[in-house]
């Protein structure tokens, strides 16, 4: 990946009306079309920080557009195309803004769930599962019987979907099956995690042909009428876990190439997690940049 020295925080596209404002997304509205600009913000405990990350919008789009077409097997998903020249003529002046880091997607009724598939027991899940005691031998957590002797970043028996609410600010909550049931309707939670689970074991098994492992990840889904759409973004240093396949052993936390690496140093720097965030050094931007880059790099280039 060419090294660029723009950074892009913030968009402003007068030609057409916001459709949303994210965390690190700028969405706009072109009807019946949407137009996704990953910017080079970067949240970190669901704070955006006031830093850009040089190049981690391009990192993104070029890894889900990656993916869009790698996975398009299992799923239909709403990416059109990420070419500058088919975007509508009023874009066309935004075009250094917008190339490597914008694509076109359908407009699908999105399903407001995340739909999470952990391939390892880490994070979040790691700390749930130490808290629970064994009933009968046997740990429960979300649903899922688990032995009662793994270590931390262990593969799992079998990948597990644990779905989470979707929040437009503030934290995601994990959530039971049951509890998207009672939402969404049974056929549809089971479609869900069999596609969800379909898209995670292909996605591995390529990532590791490559040096990676994808310990976690998380899908979005929406309707582009009646047809079930995997939608956002997919399987980058934003949504999922990718650790380096040389260094992997468990019983410990794992390097990564996700945002991991500026959580734990906002995390030794003692800040609270409460808005604002700090300034991050120089340093911190140009190793988390590097991440971002090498990931893309060791998965597609």
């Amino acid at each position: 990946m060419a090294d660029t020295l723009q950074t892009v925080y913030r968009t402003e596209i007068s030609e057409f009306p916001k459709y949303a404002d994210g965390k690190v997304r700028d969405v706009y509205d072109l009807g019946d079309k949407l137009l996704v600009v990953a910017t080079d913000r970067l949240s970190a405990f669901d704070v955006v920080l006031p830093n850009p990350i040089p190049q981690k919008g391009e990192v993104l789009t070029k890894m889900s557009v990656f993916w869009f077409d790698y996975l398009s097997d299992v799923v239909p998903n709403h990416f059109i195309t990420a070419n500058i020249d088919e975007y509508p003529h009023e874009l066309q002046k935004h075009a250094d803004t917008l190339k490597n880091r914008s694509m076109l997607v359908k407009k699908c009724k999105r399903i407001d769930f995340e739909c999470i598939v952990r391939g390892y027991i880490t994070g979040s899940m790691w700390k749930e599962y130490q808290k629970i005691k064994p009933k009968d031998s046997k740990k429960i957590l979300h649903g899922f019987v688990l032995p009662d002797d793994l270590e931390e970043s262990e593969k799992l028996p079998k990948p597990l979907f644990t779905p989470s609410t979707k929040a437009e600010s503030g934290h995601d909550e994990n959530i039971s099956q049951e509890e998207m049931i009672e939402s969404l309707g049974r056929d549809l939670v089971q479609k869900l995690e069999d596609v969800s689970i379909r898209l995670f074991e292909k996605a591995s098994n390529y990532a590791e042909s490559r040096g990676i492992i994808i310990a976690d990840t998380k899908f979005e889904f929406g309707f582009d009428g009646d047809e079930l759409t995997l939608i956002d973004e997919v399987l980058s240093p934003d949504s999922s876990r990718f650790w380096p396949k040389y260094k992997y052993a468990k019983g410990r936390s794992q390097e990564s190439f996700d945002k991991q690496f500026i959580r734990d140093y906002l995390t030794k720097a003692g800040w609270n997690k409460k808005p604002p965030a700090p300034e991050i050094p120089d340093d911190i931007i140009e190793k988390t940049s590097q991440k971002y880059k090498e990931a893309y790099e060791l998965l597609i280039e």
